[in-house]
């Protein structure tokens, strides 16, 4: 059985390999990120995250976009029963190697 991601409030978890459910919540953001960069992306693989445990939770994701560029999204999810998702950052330009941090 695999083991949940480390939540520490304040601090980032470890990096783990992406999930159905994380490609869910980049999925459902990439519209917004394509808005903000004027791009499309044809390709928007999730392959990693890490957990940030605030008044919610923020997810931070590394994104394949194809031809070996990645974006990392600081995607937003709040405590509410409404659990919207924001997307409250992005980098674009980003390397398979990068490791994701805070932004």
């Amino acid at each position: 059985m695999e083991q949940e991601p480390l939540r520490t409030v304040g601090g980032l978890s470890e990096a783990r390999p992406a999930t159905a459910e994380i490609q869910e919540i980049a999925d459902k953001v990439k519209p917004l990120l394509e808005k903000k960069t004027n791009g499309k992306y044809e390709k928007f693989e999730a392959v990693q995250y890490k957990v940030q445990v605030v008044a919610g939770l923020n997810y931070f994701i590394k994104v394949d976009v194809g031809c070996g560029c990645y974006v990392h999204l600081r995607v937003f999810s709040g405590i509410s029963k409404e659990n919207e998702l924001e997307l409250h950052g992005y980098q674009t330009n980003k390397s398979k190697n990068e490791e994701l941090t805070y932004f």
